[in-house]
C-alpha cells in the first residue's frame, strides 16, 4: 500500500509539473509567459496576452492533468491513492521541477481534481467562483471564495474525512499561494479581469 501511495504521488507530481501555459504561449509565438503580467504560468495570466483561445486551452489542460492523475491512480490503487495523486498534481503545478519550482497558483488543477473526484463539491465551488467573479470581476477573489467553499461543502455533503482533509489542505495552499493577491485585495489594489496588471 505504501508503494502504491508513493507511485501515485510521484506520477501525480510529474503530470502536474507539465507547464501548459508556458508551452502553449511559446508555441503560439507569444514568448515567455513568465515575462507577462504577474509572471504566472496559469490561465489568468495567459489571458493577459489577449489570446482567449490559448488561455482557455491552458485552463482545460491544467485542470485535465490533475483530473487524469486522480483518475489513473484511483483506477490502479483506489480512492485514497487518487486523492494523493491529485494533490501531488496540484503541488507539481505550483512547484514544477522543470521551472525551478516556480509555477502557477493551482486553481485550475484544484478544480480538475474536484470534478474528477468530488463533482458535487466541484459544482458548488465552481458556482461560488462564477458568482464572485460576476459580482466583483476579480479572478483571485473568486478563487479564494471557491477554495474556502470546498472543504465546507465536502463536510456538509458528508464526503468523508479523506475528501474533507484534501479540500482543506489544498484550500490552505491556495490561500498561501495567493498571499500577494490577498494583500492587494485588502488595499483595494487587486486588478480586475481585463485590466492590465
Amino acid at each position: 500500500m505504501a508503494l502504491s501511495y508513493i507511485l501515485a504521488a510521484l506520477g501525480g507530481y510529474l503530470l502536474g509539473s507539465i507547464p501548459f501555459g508556458l508551452l502553449l504561449t511559446r508555441a503560439a509565438g507569444l514568448g515567455d509567459i513568465r515575462s507577462v503580467g504577474s509572471g504566472n504560468i496559469g490561465a489568468t495570466n495567459v489571458l493577459r496576452t489577449g489570446r482567449r483561445d490559448i488561455a482557455l486551452a491552458t485552463l482545460l489542460l491544467d485542470a485535465g492533468k490533475a483530473a487524469a492523475a486522480l483518475l489513473i491512480a484511483r483506477q490502479l490503487w483506489g480512492a485514497e491513492a487518487g486523492f494523493i495523486a491529485g494533490g501531488a498534481a496540484f503541488i507539481g503545478h505550483c512547484f514544477p521541477i522543470w521551472l525551478g519550482f516556480k509555477g502557477g497558483k493551482g486553481v485550475a488543477t484544484f478544480f480538475g481534481v474536484l470534478f474528477a473526484g468530488l463533482w458535487p463539491v466541484a459544482l458548488i465551488a465552481g458556482a461560488t467562483w462564477l458568482i464572485t467573479v460576476a459580482l466583483f470581476r476579480i479572478s483571485s477573489l473568486g478563487a479564494l471564495a471557491a477554495a474556502l467553499c470546498a472543504p465546507i461543502t465536502a463536510y456538509l455533503l458528508n464526503s468523508g474525512w479523506w475528501a474533507i482533509g484534501f479540500c482543506a489542505v489544498i484550500a490552505a495552499l491556495i490561500y498561501w499561494r495567493h498571499g500577494p493577491n490577498i494583500a492587494r485585495l485588502l488595499k483595494g489594489e487587486e486588478p480586475k479581469i481585463g485590466q492590465k496588471k
